[in-house]
């Protein structure tokens, strides 16, 4: 296999991503309405409804914009050489295999962001604002930013540059010694993102005493799950849009409700939303995540070994698609565009899984608290967050984490 046929597949592979997204989307559109469906009378109303199908227009109309341009901009630089060249560009500043990675990711990065930035913006404080969602003023907004740069150079450029030291000091054997270290980070991750990362970018407080809490310590108790951390985060910062998640493992777990969830639902429907949540925890599916996690990424670290072996042919062949010298930020470079097969089959598995937990937990929760109550909560959620919930369920299958709305009422009974 030549450089000319790896570009060749690297070219088919964006192709392919594009105009399947572009099918998917069509799909969804010939589930598009103004007359308000049979099956959504008592969801939503007629005028509600007009609301959310604009909404989803709206979105689907600038997803196709921001897509194509992006697609269109990738194809120009590879037929360009545009990744060659800054590879070229780096390196006349430095050959350490380290600083030439961060150096070149950290172009790319800030070029990638001033490229998304505007369409950032106007998703943001055009149509977010326009359909009544949008709080973020423009200083939360910038401060964002910031901090997001300020994690990925820290966090983001250390990690990546232990990774490479490792690649440089072992060898074949890179791999396994990266998945170690990188598994030992996601898990401290998963433990202690909520007490680390998310008080930079919201406040979170403890839910004080009164009847939520007592009405939630209640069916804790009750199902023998042992939770003491129940927090409010101040989501009305950036959003009207509701939700709630659990984090964290072992003592380190934790329940966050938006407020915006709390204004907007009774204590009974509060107590099923996290009845859902602590359903995941007790069948296991925050470690049964974890896991996969882990091996998904001992995978990835596998494949990737393979392109940046040094020395070997196939590193040279790939390097040379992109019209660079070998290297460790090039074979990851390459490695990403041609792994997005194996990643949409992975991200399949993952979907139907995560879908086959919802259900899970749903069931939980109904049988351990109130099925009504979780069915009005549901409910509630996905008309005040302007839901589709008549997607095409090919779409479904391809990018839905969650089951649709009515399949899950149906569940529910």
């Amino acid at each position: 296999m030549t450089s000319s046929t790896i570009f060749i597949i690297i070219i088919a592979i964006l192709i392919f991503d594009y105009l399947l997204e572009r099918y998917l989307d069509y799909l969804n559109s010939t589930r598009w309405s103004d007359v308000l469906p049979k099956e959504l009378q008592g969801i939503y109303d007629a005028e509600k409804y007009k609301k959310q199908q604009n909404y989803t227009k709206t979105k689907h109309r600038f997803s196709l914009l921001v897509s194509s341009l992006s697609f269109a901009l990738m194809l120009i630089i590879l037929f360009l050489g545009g990744f060659g060249w800054l590879d070229g560009f780096v390196r006349q500043y430095t050959v350490n295999p380290i600083f030439m990675a961060l150096l070149y990711f950290g172009i790319l990065g800030i070029a990638a962001d001033i490229f998304s930035t505007p369409f950032s913006v106007y998703s943001t404080f055009v149509i977010e604002e326009k359909f009544g969602f949008n709080k973020t003023t423009p200083k939360t907004f910038i401060f964002d930013k910031i901090k997001g740069w300020f994690l990925s150079a820290i966090i983001g450029g250390g990690l990546f540059s232990l990774i490479i030291w490792i690649f440089e000091s072992t060898g074949i054997y890179f791999w396994l010694y990266a998945w170690f270290v990188v598994s030992v980070f996601s898990i401290f991750m998963a433990m202690f993102y909520s007490n680390l990362i998310v008080p930079l970018f919201n406040k979170q407080t403890p839910l004080e005493d009164g009847e939520l809490r007592n009405a939630i310590q209640t069916f804790s108790e009750k199902v023998g799950f042992k939770l003491k951390n129940i927090y409010v985060i101040d989501g009305s910062k950036r959003s009207n849009k509701a939700n709630a998640y659990f984090t964290g493992l072992g003592m380190k777990k934790r329940i966050v409700l938006y407020d915006t969830l709390i204004k907007n639902h009774s204590i009974d429907e509060l107590v099923a939303v996290l009845a859902h949540e602590i359903g995941h925890y007790k069948k296991r599916h925050t470690l049964l995540g974890v896991f996969l996690s882990i091996f998904q990424t001992g995978l990835m670290l596998f494949i990737l070994s393979l392109f940046i072996a040094k020395g070997s042919e196939l590193s040279e062949i790939l390097s040379g698609a992109l019209q660079a010298q070998a290297s460790f930020h090039i074979g990851i470079l390459v490695f990403g565009l041609l792994y997005s097969p194996l990643s949409l089959i992975l991200g399949l598995i993952m979907n139907i899984i995560s879908r086959k937990n919802e259900y899970a937990a749903d069931h939980f929760a109904g049988k351990n608290f109130s099925a009504k109550a979780l069915i009005e909560a549901l409910k509630k959620l996905s008309v005040n967050n302007l839901s589709n919930l008549t997607p095409h369920p090919v779409y479904v299958f391809f990018h839905y984490s969650h089951p649709p709305l009515l399949e899950r009422l149906k569940a529910l009974g």
